[in-house]
């Protein structure tokens, strides 16, 4: 689970687990000697400055889990967001005629700026399969590493596709139009919320503004 946790955070290495613990324990070493130091000095030798020292301490132990999952946050929206374009471009590559390897690379070289977390993913798939890897494992890998489910069920409808001799085409640009409706229907709900969020910054720096000019203008 903790390899599969950094791959989704774009960290693939066969020691990246090895590193991760090591950060995990040094951050926690770190934290208890700032904690002890500053106990010692507040309070002294006692029970409490004790305490405190393993509780910072434990801060320290678990702020690394903390930056792991906002980074898998961060990285899986990207991923996200970056589908679909990613998918209108592969159909397109696709019904020209290019093989779905030849169009994985394509899609890599275009978008390997404006989406450098999903070019990673591919340019890894398309490694495998350039070693002799099946085409269904990495694809199964590929979900895996991402956590998006709609990678996952990109993936899917891939594999049963090329299983029964269907048109990738037609399924990659459903997945395509699902997605888009998917990321339109976040943002309308993120657009929704903003009326409800604005009531505080309204009531709390800008009415009251409006009732002192008010007193003022009337006391003029």
């Amino acid at each position: 689970q903790l390899k599969v946790d950094l791959a989704n955070a774009g960290f693939s290495s066969p020691h990246a687990p090895a590193i991760y613990l090591s950060l995990k324990m040094l951050s926690m070493a770190v934290f208890l000697v700032i904690g002890g130091g500053i106990s010692v000095l507040l309070k002294g030798f006692t029970t409490d400055a004790a305490l405190n020292t393993f509780m910072v301490g434990g801060i320290g132990f678990y702020l690394p889990v903390l930056v792991l999952r906002v980074m898998v946050s961060m990285r899986q929206e990207a991923i996200f967001l970056s589908m679909p374009d990613a998918l209108d471009l592969l159909v397109v590559c696709v019904e020209a005629g290019l093989g779905l390897d030849a169009a994985m690379r394509r899609v890599n070289e275009e978008l390997a700026e404006s989406a450098p977390e999903l070019c990673q993913e591919l340019s890894v798939c398309n490694m495998q399969m350039q070693m002799g890897r099946p085409r269904r494992e990495v694809l199964h890998d590929l979900g895996i590493r991402t956590g998006v489910d709609d990678v996952k069920t990109l993936v899917a409808i891939m594999i049963q596709a090329e299983k029964f001799g269907s048109s990738i085409a037609t399924a990659l640009r459903v997945q395509s139009d699902s997605m888009r409706t998917k990321r339109r229907q976040m943002a309308e709900e993120q657009a929704q919320k903003t009326a409800v969020k604005i009531i505080f910054p309204l009531v709390l720096f800008i009415f009251p503004d409006r009732l002192i000019f008010a007193q003022m203008y009337c006391i003029v």
